[in-house]
């Protein structure tokens, strides 16, 4: 629901006794929406929010990533579910507000930055991510940041690495280039990346391949391993909260199974996990240790997949 604007005909708006009778409330300077319209839902919030901006002012950060299609970013900060403030970029002709709702900020933005997308001033996919790995201020959220927006489609690394290149003094821009390196289109889910980084960071080992399609030699698809070490022959998984219920349950141990039969070495992460990083990174050294380490010729498994396979077209990467 779009908010509006007060008008004493209540054509376009609400009147102000409608306003003063509770059949409307404020939800930022100026701007009312019904009573029962649901402020909770993320895309609300942010189209509420939005209407403070002015002039050339624009949404950034989670916000503007979510209005373009990136579903990873819930506006909350934890799995309590603390609400984070709509980033708004606004160098000038603001209104002043007190509530935490929105956040300003003062930073430069070009024209070319920003641009109209349903209704709301935003910015565009590259700029909007660079915010939110700088409001981010650590490398692994920043890289979570960064692949859950490549996976959403809406940006690619090569674009990600030119917007880097073209601002080479702006604040924040060596995270973005660190936590850049490490990204990947691949990732359905932010613990994957996670899982990814104690691998990768914490265990020191060899880069792994992220979701890349699994076969036997007859040309049967395997599944998808969140994690695949080749040369070693180690699949490692990442179980949620969506794998309790019984029948995801049984379709994830025969999924274990096949990749067991072929040879690969199989470690599963649940939630709760991933903050142990001792337990994490044994938990991988492990099962690395104990893998074969077959050569291609000696492999019952295959990247390379079979006739009927239809390989998605690549990314602009």
């Amino acid at each position: 629901m779009r908010p509006a604007r007060i008008d004493p005909a209540g054509l376009t708006g609400p009147t102000r006794g409608q306003t003063q009778r509770g059949r409307f409330r404020q939800v930022s300077h100026g701007w009312y929406v019904p009573a029962d319209v649901d402020s909770s839902r993320v895309e609300q919030r942010i189209l509420e929010q939005g209407m403070r901006v002015r002039g050339t002012g624009a949404v950034t950060g989670w916000a503007a990533l979510r209005w373009l299609g990136a579903a990873y970013f819930d506006g909350t900060v934890d799995a309590a579910g603390t609400v984070l403030p709509v980033d708004l970029l606004q160098r000038s002709g603001y209104h002043p507000w007190e509530d935490d709702r929105a956040r300003r900020s003062r930073r430069q933005l070009p024209p070319y930055d920003r641009q109209f997308v349903h209704g709301l001033w935003c910015t565009t996919a590259q700029r909007a991510l660079f915010d939110e790995v700088r409001r981010r201020r650590t490398l692994r959220p920043a890289v979570a940041a960064i692949c859950m927006t490549l996976a959403s489609g809406i940006t690619t690394r090569r674009q990600l690495r030119e917007y880097a290149e073209l601002r080479v003094a702006w604040e924040g821009i060596p995270l973005f280039r660190d936590a850049l390196a490490l990204s990947s289109e691949g990732f359905r889910s932010g613990p994957e990346v996670y899982l990814f980084l104690r691998w990768v960071l914490d265990a020191g080992l060899p880069v792994p391949l992220v979701n890349r399609p699994v076969f036997d030699l007859r040309g049967r698809l395997l599944g998808y391993p969140d994690l695949l070490d080749p040369v070693a022959g180690v699949v490692g998984e990442y179980d949620g909260a969506a794998h309790r219920g019984r029948d995801r349950h049984r379709r994830d141990v025969a999924r274990e199974q096949c990749f067991r039969d072929v040879g690969l070495e199989y470690f599963t992460v649940v939630a709760g996990d991933l903050s142990d990083e001792r337990l994490v990174v044994d938990r991988i050294r492990s099962t690395r240790a104990r893998a074969r380490f077959g050569s291609p010729s000696e492999r019952q498994w295959t990247l390379a997949p079979p006739p009927w396979w239809r390989t998605p077209p690549p990314r602009d990467t």
